[in-house]
């Protein structure tokens, strides 16, 4: 595929999945299945899916059986990104991520992206790497965006939210070919600002371990978007809410609330926006 136009394809995805006005993303997560188990009953599923659609979400990651199970008409107003690696946690090393699928599945599929979880320090580090390889060339022939998750975590971790190492994570997603990075929260939002700004790609933050307190947490997505992410990326917070709708609604007006003091955008941002660059 000729490389002009597998990097339109790119640009022409990516605006299905970063918001228009804003340029930034909110997207929600619903992979952890596999993982961990169900994110909700199966006939919750589709009405799940219907609230994200609903309240402002930009998108939402599933692995590529789920697809089937997505209500079609919401698909116009909801960008599908597919999850391409995997494990559970009953595995020996639940860290040890491998390729479950493959960007041309995911192109069948419909997706506007495909997403890849690497955990630095596994002890299949090398073999995560390598895929990761594989699938960003995969991506670039193909103009589908990639969406490195990209965590810190294994025996030699001492801090997975220490900025340097999480500066580090997101240059390795920049160095083996990724358009959008998430990585963990550092837990301050001058901190995280220095970790986006050694970042030459997008950085998009997870949504960490559930907190049930609303204010609480709508106070930590004020706190992350001040760092000058380009996003968040909330699964459990968000689906194991009393009102996943509601919750998802309060959190997309913070995230698409403007660019505000965040750091201005380079040409690739808005390449990957689909605005034109001068």
């Amino acid at each position: 595929m000729d490389e002009a136009y597998g990097w339109s394809g790119k640009t022409l995805r990516t605006q299905r999945i970063m918001h228009s006005a804003s340029g930034t993303t909110f997207l929600v997560p619903l992979d952890h299945s596999l993982a961990d188990g169900p994110v909700s009953a199966a006939a919750d599923f589709a009405g799940l899916v219907t609230a994200m659609a609903a309240n402002d979400v930009d998108g939402i990651i599933v692995h590529k059986g789920r697809v089937r199970f997505l209500p079609t008409e919401l698909l116009g107003r909801l960008a599908l990104v597919v999850h391409l690696s995997g494990s559970t946690r009953h595995a020996p090393d639940a860290d040890a991520k491998t390729l479950v699928g493959a960007v041309t599945e995911a192109v069948a599929l419909g997706a506007d992206g495909v997403s890849l979880h690497i955990n630095l320090g596994s002890s299949n580090e090398a073999q995560q790497l390598a895929d990761f390889g594989l699938v960003a060339d995969r991506c670039a022939r193909w103009g589908v965006p990639l969406l490195a998750m990209v965590y810190p975590r294994g025996p030699r971790i001492a801090d997975p939210a220490d900025p340097a190492l999480l500066a580090h994570a997101a240059n390795v997603a920049a160095d083996l070919g990724a358009d959008i990075v998430k990585l963990p929260f550092t837990g301050s939002s001058v901190t995280m600002r220095e970790v986006v700004e050694a970042s030459p790609i997008p950085v998009v933050t997870a949504g960490g371990g559930v907190i049930d307190d609303t204010g609480t947490f709508l106070n930590l997505i004020d706190s992350v978007m001040a760092s000058g992410v380009r996003g968040v990326a909330v699964g459990r917070n968000i689906f194991r809410a009393s009102d996943p709708g509601k919750l998802a609604r309060s959190v997309a007006q913070r995230v698409h609330a403007g660019l505000g003091s965040r750091k201005p955008l380079t040409p690739l941002d808005l390449a990957l926006a689909g605005a034109t660059v001068a």
